[in-house]
């Protein structure tokens, strides 16, 4: 199992409340918010969400709610100004707002705006990693077609045919599941993008084998606890599924990914959870793909799964709070999406699911169904991970489907290629 390193403090953490609980503010009112509430409140920490109106899935639930958006600089900082600690549900707050937080001292902000820039930039995420010796995908820079061209003329170089050469092209800012990203062909196929975005980050199409996903939690001074390196599958660019630990993921692997999560957190500075993406090749080889410096999808295991869920961890790593055990309380644990289908009733999709299997757990975000978009997610422990999955996703179908689908229907999640 992964175990705790603690290293010396390397600078002083920000001064907790005077008096009562430590006062956290979280921007953002979504899901991932929503699950902060049950283990701040478990942990006797005060939390305010700041979320765009009343419906939202953290406002629903929480006993403090500040309405206003997270790009509103006036909102954000109301929101400091009555809390210790700033965090955040994502990464979409523009830096100078937060800059302009940590120059004023009106509250830590945790990741601060030198760390968290590089979950909101891909191509300075790219540039930093690449810099710091950290694996990543081949990648280019692009500000117009002609750029996308010469990259898909490198690929090419390699061995690939021209007329079949492809690349994977994202918007530096904003995407999220799916969205921001497109496998091309030319140079034209992004051409509008180039008029919205001005810049744009190629990266090679990497024939990898599976996907895993390694978080670790760090804190003010240093002190890195990380998960263990888990297994995730898309759908349609969504996270679909994840099982923890990765199968056949030897010890080593297993401690050279987990020591790559941390030093990423280390030489970005993050505070809280941090959430390193990879591609793993035939070779085995493993190249990082995306950060999140927030909890994230691929966590969501963890809650039902271990000893210190992601959740309570970025509590306590902002909070400055002794971090948690991830240890897993079984042998494995699985998490399945619930990615919004042709029933409108989670609730009693829910209800028959537990039924069905009182082991399962069920968490739902409230949030109105849409097709593809998540609406929750379904999760289990156990000894046999492939029984463990087909449990998930006969839940999964008879909550966002219901009954006759799961008579109808079968199969599991597909790999996505980008």
């Amino acid at each position: 199992m992964p175990e705790t390193n603690s290293q010396p403090p390397q600078t002083p953490p920000a001064p907790a409340a005077a008096h009562g609980p430590v006062r956290i503010g979280v921007v953002g009112g979504g899901q991932l918010a929503r699950m902060m509430l049950g283990p701040a409140i478990e942990l006797g920490l005060e939390v305010t969400v700041l979320a765009t109106g009343p419906a939202e899935s953290a406002a629903q639930g929480a006993a403090r709610v500040r309405i206003g958006r997270h790009d509103d600089e006036e909102a954000v900082r109301a929101l400091a100004d009555e809390v210790d600690v700033l965090t955040f549900d994502h990464e979409h707050v523009p830096p100078p707002i937060l800059h302009g937080l940590v120059r004023d001292g009106l509250a830590a902000v945790r990741p601060g705006p030198d760390a968290l820039v590089h979950a909101q930039d891909k191509l300075l995420m790219r540039e930093r990693l690449t810099a710091l010796g950290h694996p990543c995908p081949r990648w280019w820079r692009a500000t117009g077609p002609a750029d996308v061209e010469a990259a898909l003329d490198d690929v090419a170089a390699e061995g690939a045919d021209r007329r079949s050469a492809r690349v994977v092209v994202k918007t530096p800012r904003g995407g999220y599941d799916g969205h921001g990203v497109r496998v091309v062909s030319s140079g034209e196929d992004v051409a509008d993008w180039f008029t919205e975005h001005g810049e744009l980050l190629v990266e090679e199409l990497v024939p990898f084998t599976r996907e895993l996903s390694a978080q670790v939690a760090r804190r003010p001074g240093g002190e890195t606890v990380p998960f263990e390196v888990v297994r995730s599958r898309q759908q349609d660019g969504v996270c679909f599924e994840v099982i923890a630990p990765a199968p056949d993921l030897d010890p080593a692997a297993q401690r050279s990914i987990q020591d790559l999560a941390r030093a990423i957190a280390e030489d970005l500075d993050v505070t809280g959870m941090l959430a390193v993406e990879l591609f793993e090749t035939a070779d085995g080889r493993v190249l990082v793909n995306e950060l999140a410096m927030r909890p994230h999808n691929t966590g969501h295991w963890s809650m039902d799964g271990a000893v210190t869920g992601q959740f309570e961890q970025h509590l306590r790593a902002v909070a400055d709070l002794p971090l948690g055990s991830p240890a897993r309380t079984a042998p494995h644990a699985v998490m399945v999406n619930l990615l919004g289908g042709s029933r409108d009733d989670l609730a009693a999709g829910a209800r028959e699911a537990m039924a069905q299997d009182p082991s399962l757990k069920v968490h739902l975000y409230g949030k109105d169904v849409r097709p593809g978009r998540k609406v929750g997610h379904v999760s289990c422990a156990g000894e046999d991970p492939e029984e463990l999955l087909a449990r998930a996703h006969r839940a999964e179908r008879l909550i966002i489907e219901g009954r006759r689908s799961v008579e109808d229907q079968g199969g599991a999640a597909t790999e996505e290629n980008a």
